[in-house]
This record gives structure tokens, C-alpha cells and sequence, in this order.
């Protein structure tokens, strides 16, 4: 296997700011693809070790381009994630004035986050969605937009200038990025994880969807994304996207994926891997009845019932 990691490019992105976060990324050499689709695709043909990818934002939520091609084609796995805050900055070719802007372009994950000021400083605008941010920047560079918006650090490799910048219209805007890689044993268990699965019902149901939750529930486990997809297969037929908190070694989680196997058409497994929003000391005890401990001790019981030792 190569010793590359594959992300959304081209260079100057958020992407490959949040990668070069990670220690390893110091070791690997980082090739941008074109898109979310291609990075995984490489590491599915064995092209990349590992792929580096945006999945969620605090402004919309999950990624549909990242979700989609994690729930179809060939098993991947994540291994690790990262957060990053973002803020936006107007880039232009040199010269350019605000009232000279009739095209703006960026990622379409990036709308959603400046449309107020977009609506405020240049309502006539025409909106042109790019492959990523940076390529955006490339773009304008090029002259086929006015502006776009990208990362301040972006200009200087596109020969452009920041004419406005911390453009955001949400305080505390983070994207989550994931590193994503062919399956394997999963990292052992931190104390702060989290699990992501993919969810297909086995029938269309009233309360089906409660029956999936319960699973989680039942077993004090919360949720921290729950997100449906279209399958494809007509209106009204969805897949759901979950991360949950936990790791595939605690007791009450493993349970819970037992309990959804159970009851579910499919349960695609993406992985359980470290939480990049707080620190194993940080996390909250499990509720009452839901420990390891507590489950190791149910169990024992069960058995000594059996034996007719209770």
C-alpha cells in the first residue's frame, strides 16, 4: 500500500489544512483529487492508503457527497476525525473592487455559511458552485469568476487577494473531517469515542424508525448525528447515517449493533474511532445500568439463573 493519503483538493483547502493537523500527515505524501468521490475511490483501488475527507458542518450538517459515497460502493472505514473552524474570505484577482463582482464561486458545503453576507454586501451576485473551495480560488484565477470563497491562506497560491475576510455568518463554525481507509481492526478504545454505522430498514413500517432508536436507547447510548439518504430504490425509501457515542468494544454498544443486525435489512459498519471534541476525562459516565461492568454483571447472573444458582 502506498504511503499517501488521497483529500479533497486542489492544494490550499480547508481539507488539506485540517489533514496536515494530523502527525502522521508529516510522513505520507498528500495528493488532492478533484473530488470527495475520487480521494475515496483511490484508496478503494488501492491507489492511497487513506483518504481525507469533509463530512459534516456545524451550519448544515452531514455532507451528503461524503455520506452517499460512504453508504455505496466498497466498504471503507474511518479511523480518525478532525474539527476545524472556519472562516471564509472574499478572493479576488488583484485589483478587483466589490462593486466589480457579478460571479462568486466556492463549494457547495460553503453556501449555506455566507449567504447572509452574500445577500448583504453583494445581492446580485451569481452563485457558480466548484468542486471545492480552493478550486473555486483556481477558477477565479483563471477568469472564469469574479470572486471566491475560500480560506485566506488560499490566496497567495492562486495569485489572488483577500478583499473582505473573517466572512461567516454562524459564530463557531466547525467542519468535521474524517480519514477514511480500507477496513480493518478498528484502534482500540480511547474512553472518548465515537461509532458511525449505516442503517437499512428491513420493511417500511410505522414506528420503524423508533425501533432503530430504541436500539440505542435501550442501552444508554446517545446519538450524535442521525441523518437519512435516499437508497435509490423510489420516493420514500431511505438508509440512515448514525454516529453514536462509544466504541464497538463497550459492552452496551456492541449490544446495540447485535440488536440492529437483528432487525435490520443491512447495517453497514463505519468504523469506531477517537472523538475530536473532548478528551477521554471529559466524557460523560455511562447512565446507570449501562456500563460494562453492569452488563458483565447481568450476564453473570443470567448464567448462575441457568445453573440454578441465582
Amino acid at each position: 500500500m502506498p504511503a499517501s493519503y488521497a483529500y479533497l483538493g486542489p492544494e490550499g483547502t480547508f481539507t488539506e489544512v485540517a489533514l496536515r493537523t494530523l502527525p502522521e500527515a508529516a510522513t505520507r505524501e498528500l495528493i488532492p483529487y478533484v473530488s470527495v468521490q475520487s480521494a475515496l475511490d483511490a484508496v478503494r483501488a488501492g491507489e492511497a492508503e487513506a483518504a481525507f475527507v469533509p463530512i459534516e458542518n456545524s451550519v448544515e450538517g452531514g455532507i451528503t457527497t461524503t455520506l452517499d459515497e460512504l453508504v455505496a460502493g466498497a466498504p471503507l472505514m474511518i479511523y480518525r476525525e478532525v474539527l476545524l473552524s472556519i472562516t471564509f474570505a472574499l478572493l479576488v484577482r488583484p485589483g478587483t473592487k466589490l462593486s466589480d463582482i457579478k460571479t462568486v464561486s466556492a463549494h457547495p458545503a460553503a453556501q449555506p455559511q455566507v449567504r447572509n453576507w452574500l445577500r448583504k454586501h453583494l445581492p446580485d451576485a451569481h452563485w457558480e458552485s466548484a468542486a471545492s473551495n480552493a478550486d473555486a480560488a483556481r477558477l477565479v484565477q483563471e477568469g472564469q469568476y469574479d470572486a471566491a470563497f475560500a480560506g485566506e491562506f488560499a490566496a497567495a497560491r492562486y495569485g489572488l487577494e483577500a478583499l473582505e475576510t473573517g466572512i461567516h455568518d454562524a459564530e463557531n463554525a466547525q467542519t468535521r473531517f474524517v480519514l477514511v481507509g480500507r477496513p480493518a481492526r478498528p484502534a482500540a478504545p480511547t474512553g472518548a469515542d465515537k461509532t458511525s454505522v449505516v442503517l437499512w430498514q428491513r420493511d417500511d413500517h410505522p414506528g420503524g424508525l423508533r425501533d432503530l432508536l430504541g436500539e440505542f436507547a435501550t442501552r444508554g447510548i446517545n446519538l450524535m448525528l442521525l441523518q437519512s439518504r435516499p437508497t435509490g430504490a423510489g420516493i420514500g425509501n431511505y438508509c440512515f447515517c448514525i454516529d453514536a457515542e462509544g466504541h464497538i468494544s463497550d459492552r452496551r454498544v456492541a449490544e446495540a449493533l447485535m440488536g440492529l443486525k437483528r432487525i435490520c435489512l443491512q447495517v453497514r459498519y463505519l468504523g469506531s474511532y477517537p472523538r475530536a471534541d473532548v478528551q477521554p476525562g471529559e466524557v460523560r459516565a455511562p447512565r446507570p445500568g449501562t456500563s460494562d461492568e453492569e452488563f458483565l454483571a447481568a450476564s453473570d447472573w443470567v448464567a448462575r439463573c441457568q445453573d440454578g444458582r441465582f
